[in-house]
């Protein structure tokens, strides 16, 4: 008997900007990084370019792991990386476009409701804009539909499914009854 796993990033940083200066203050536990840095130099790049070394430590090849692992970024996050980061936000990209090539046209990533609302307390129409949101972020980043989507604290109720089904979303990685029992696309 085969056996599969499947692992699922899920990244995002809420906007921390300090709304009166419309940036990001210093932090001292950050140091000697600013802003994301840090959280991007011990998480996001080294998930691009994880170094396997061989019994003496040698560097024999370096893995871009989010060819292999199923993935979401937040559009905040991913703004910043793309401004901050342009290569690992590159490693990202290439990432889909490679495990597209490996799994049968499917891709790794997935999108996001766009600003990471809790779907069930949200109205139809706030539900709309973040699933219309979060596939536009995606396509424009990613240049496909995507197939999934991350909803935000895994939460989910019937409403949000039909929605993203009108909008072909055909999978979602919420906790409720709906996402455990592999809801492709139906709501019954």
């Amino acid at each position: 008997m085969k056996r599969y796993i499947c692992i699922h990033g899920h990244f995002y940083q809420p906007p921390r900007e300090n709304p009166w200066l419309e940036r990001i203050e210093f932090q001292e536990s950050a140091y000697p990084y600013h802003e994301n840095e840090r959280v991007n130099a011990e998480c996001y790049a080294p998930i691009a370019v994880s170094r396997i070394v061989d019994g003496t430590g040698r560097i024999i090849r370096i893995v871009n792991n989010y060819e292999k692992i199923n993935f979401d970024f937040g559009p905040t996050l991913l703004s910043w990386i793309e401004w901050h980061s342009p290569h690992i936000y590159r490693k990202i990209i290439e990432a889909d476009r490679v495990s597209i090539e490996n799994r049968s046209g499917h891709g790794n990533a997935m999108a996001q409701a766009y600003n990471h609302m809790i779907m069930p307390l949200a109205n139809r129409q706030d539900k709309v804009t973040q699933v219309v949101w979060g596939i536009q972020d995606f396509r424009k980043r990613f240049g496909r539909q995507p197939e999934g989507m991350w909803l935000p604290e895994a939460a989910v109720d019937t409403e949000t499914l039909e929605i993203m089904n009108e909008h072909g979303i055909s999978s979602c990685s919420g906790a409720g009854k709906e996402c455990q029992a592999g809801w492709r696309g139906r709501v019954d």
